[in-house]
């Protein structure tokens, strides 16, 4: 059954009225079952290879177009080194299909000025990784009432510049429903609990296939990665087959070759004496 993909006027309107399923894609795979599944909103990114995601550009569109009715947020750990630069990758994500553009490490005033130009923004509060060495590391941020305070008020300050929702990490529940009770833009959890507007997952979490440390906030749903080994074993089985079967002369299978009639063959053979 189709139906309609949020356009942001409808992203914040469902603030307070339904929460909103957020899953990070690497692929169109991935973002082919996320769109069959009913998911609300994918996230992606481009060349961040430090985070796994090795994705171009085409690849973009690709997911882009395996999950048309998506709301699609695009962006991530792109370093960006000026509020022009900001701005040109902004627009190149727009043209990509992308319904808002992260800038989760953008100043408030590079998000102005691209909410001046009309572009759609997220933002990150609370655990940012791209600010991990401003706040200790890889923490729970908000843990005391001055922390908690603070994310309060860097959350109406990412409003007051222009963002239309922000990614919640790993705040405790009760301070990140106060806070989403007090803003009028959308926050989506990342381990801050269900007070949140909606919540936010990655698909390598989600079907099990983590490599390295698997984060607090996270929750498998499925156990990908011993598919994804028992596959890796069929691979190397079929590869070594194909190998054998080279060095062992069998191609000459006439299911996967074309033959020629006996009396021609028996012409070219004369025909080739001549060369």
């Amino acid at each position: 059954m189709s139906r309609k993909k949020l356009t942001v006027y409808d992203y914040l309107k469902c603030k307070g009225k339904r929460q909103l399923s957020v899953l990070f894609v690497h692929s169109a795979e991935e973002a082919r079952a996320a769109e069959e599944a009913g998911i609300d909103m994918i996230c992606t990114s481009h060349d961040a290879p430090q985070y796994g995601v090795f994705n171009s550009f085409e690849e973009l569109k690709r997911i882009r177009e395996a999950a048309p009715s998506c709301f699609m947020q695009s962006g991530g750990a792109v370093n960006v080194a000026s509020e022009y630069e900001a701005m040109k990758l902004a627009h190149k994500y727009m043209d990509v299909g992308a319904d808002v553009v992260y800038g989760g490490t953008w100043s408030y005033k590079w998000i102005k000025a691209l909410r001046d130009e009309n572009i759609p923004i997220n933002s990150h509060v609370g655990l940012v990784p791209g600010k991990a060495t401003w706040i200790g590391g890889f923490r729970a941020i908000g843990k005391t009432a001055d922390e908690a305070a603070g994310v309060l008020q860097n959350t109406l300050e990412l409003q007051e510049a222009g963002v239309i929702g922000v990614e919640l990490e790993v705040v405790p529940p009760k301070v990140a429903t106060i806070i989403t009770q007090k803003v009028k833009i959308m926050t989506l959890s990342m381990g801050s609990g269900s007070g949140c507007d909606g919540q936010y997952l990655f698909a390598n979490d989600v079907l099990g296939y983590t490599t390295g440390h698997m984060p607090r906030h996270a929750r498998v749903y499925k156990n990908f990665k011993k598919e994804y080994e028992r596959l890796q074993m069929e691979r190397i089985k079929a590869f070594k087959s194909f190998h054998d079967d080279t060095i062992n002369k069998k191609f000459d299978d006439p299911k996967i070759t074309v033959g020629i009639d006996d009396k021609e063959y028996d012409k070219f053979l004369k025909l080739a004496e001549k060369y």
